[in-house]
């Protein structure tokens, strides 16, 4: 009976670690993607914001590499490696829990850090190569003009009055090279609203994903504690 029920616990943790190793490719995944698209931006941002897509990576091959010990503890029935993984798996739920609340700290305070960041480096746009073609590539992505309002443009003195990525439709003849841009060919959305909304979706997807994973791990932790106990009782009996 207790031989039947270890085998039990032996397979549902086997199972459960298969569902570990899907999440931390996904985890691998996310975090590659949110890197990118920071790295794209990091004339605004600078190095230490590329972090939170690093740190996914990280935490996803952490995983993988945990769920390693629990199959491998699970398969063997050995009670070193079962407990090596109970330990880890425990700790990672701590570091999860602090991530994903930080996660949400971090979201009601993204739109001011966006709004500082983003108005330092439109005054130097046209005067920063890396800058010039940060603020481009964001307004073409997010569809918008300026960190506030559009006009600010107005005030950096350019020639053309716009940026030509400001322009609802950079083929017309309106935005060509050689023409002042009108305003009625100027997209009007602000951009720290729409980059603004962009890092709060990911960033509460982030903190969602990673507390949701974090009660899951609880589990884990339970099954192999379970399975550690048979273990332990088998080797007793012999």
């Amino acid at each position: 009976m207790v031989e039947g029920g270890m085998k039990c616990v032996k397979y549902l943790l086997f199972s459960f670690n298969l569902i570990f190793v899907i999440a931390a490719i996904a985890l691998i995944a996310v975090g590659a993607y949110v890197q990118v698209k920071l790295v794209d931006y990091v004339d605004f941002f600078g190095n230490e914001y590329t972090g939170p897509g690093i740190l996914l990576i990280v935490v996803g091959a952490l995983i993988f590499i945990i769920a390693f010990f629990g199959c491998m503890g699970a398969l063997k029935e050995n009670y070193c490696l079962t407990m090596t993984y109970a330990v880890l798996l425990a700790v990672i739920f701590i570091l999860m829990i602090a991530g994903g609340i930080a996660a949400y700290v971090l979201r009601a305070e993204i739109e001011d850090e966006v709004v500082s960041v983003l108005t330092k480096a439109e005054k130097n746009y046209g005067v920063a190569a890396g800058v010039t073609q940060a603020w481009d590539r964001l307004q073409r992505e997010f569809e918008c003009c300026g960190v506030k309002s559009y006009t600010e443009w107005q005030e950096l003195n350019l020639t053309t009055t716009y940026p030509q990525s400001c322009c609802k439709s950079e083929e017309s003849q309106e935005c060509s090279h050689e023409a002042k841009i009108p305003e009625s060919a100027i997209k009007t959305k602000p951009c720290e609203k729409a980059f603004s909304d962009f890092m709060r979706e990911k960033v509460a997807i982030i903190g969602g994903v990673g507390i949701g994973l974090a009660f899951i791990m609880v589990v884990g932790v339970l099954f192999a504690c379970c399975l550690a106990r048979a273990i332990r009782r088998e080797y007793e009996v012999v």
